[in-house]
């Protein structure tokens, strides 16, 4: 594998991905089941958005939001894998310094797009639960479009400063990259420079980002059981809960596994780092793979659908 060393105080034309440092012998066997994941992604969220525009009975907030959902897990999951897979497969393990920055970008800033629409698809739940009767008067096309575009433009707006910040320090050790793709701290440990603002700056998004929109599902959340607790039948309160149980599991899917990349990146110094960047990826790749699974299983409407095509093709 190349790697470079700088005498003086530069910018590098490309970096090197090492992939999982110390699981070097296993790289070819990791990348079954990320490969397996990542086609499963593709497929399961192409099947998702082509269902819910072809099926008019499909155009409601909440699959607009999920086809929203789709689409960023799509973008999300192709940011990596194929260079991933590139490093596991072919050992080319080099990438150019702007495409570092740029996948650096994509990633960072659509998982924050992605926690911002487990939000909106909250906020549908809730006045779906809680205001029914003003559900399609207060979520119009437009209410819905512009929330997914608060979504998009504050994962943009929030994470532009992370490739500039990278690109102001020098590079004087090494450009090798202990990682499989370009993750904001990963690349900046490398410059020869006080790196604090980047730190605290990664630090202040996150807990922006996450600690808003983990209190707005709570919040949100706890009306909802308010008012499922309020209905006078026990099968009136689980038909009603039924219908959150797909975003709860896709709630859990995203946050779970980035909580435990983000403590045992920011606060276990003990852990080995390829349990760090195994995590890492589980983060991006779990997602994106479970997320479309999880509302054809549990969702009616699309289960159906998805029946008709099936049927329809085979007769």
């Amino acid at each position: 594998m190349p790697g470079f060393n700088f005498t003086g105080l530069t910018t590098p034309s490309t970096f090197i991905l090492m992939g999982i440092p110390g699981l070097e012998y296993l790289h070819i066997w990791i990348s079954i089941p990320f490969c397996s994941m990542y086609a499963v992604a593709l497929i399961a969220n192409s099947v998702i958005l082509f269902i819910i525009k072809t099926e008019t009975v499909l155009h409601e907030p909440m699959f607009y939001f999920l086809s929203m959902l789709a689409i960023t897990d799509l973008i999300l999951s192709t940011s990596t894998l194929p260079k991933m897979l590139g490093i596991f497969w072919f050992n080319y393990h080099e990438i150019n310094f702007h495409a570092c920055l740029t996948q650096m970008f994509f990633i960072h800033a659509f998982s924050g797009v992605e926690s911002g629409l487990l939000v909106a698809m909250a906020l549908d739940r809730y006045v779906a639960i809680c205001n029914p009767l003003r559900h399609s008067s207060i979520l119009t096309n437009a209410v819905v479009g512009q929330v997914g575009m608060v979504a998009l433009l504050r994962g943009l707006v929030l994470m532009t400063p992370h490739p500039f910040l990278v690109r102001r320090w020098p590079y004087c050790q090494t450009n090798v990259v202990p990682h499989t793709y370009c993750e904001h701290m990963a690349v900046v440990k490398l410059a020869c420079a006080d790196i604090s603002i980047n730190s605290l700056y990664s630090l202040a998004v996150i807990i922006l980002i996450v600690g808003t929109d983990v209190t707005c599902i709570f919040l949100s959340y706890i009306k909802i059981l308010h008012s499922v607790f309020s209905l006078p039948s026990k099968e009136a309160r689980l038909k009603t809960l039924s219908t959150c149980g797909s975003h709860v599991c896709v709630i859990l899917t995203f946050y779970i596994p980035a909580l435990f990349s983000f403590l045992t990146h920011r606060f276990s110094r003990h852990i080995p780092l390829h349990t760090h960047i195994l995590l890492a990826n589980m983060y991006l790749l779990v997602p994106p793979m479970l997320n479309p699974i999880i509302y054809g299983v549990r969702t009616k409407q699309i289960r159906k659908c998805v029946t008709q095509i099936f049927m329809t093709n085979i007769s």
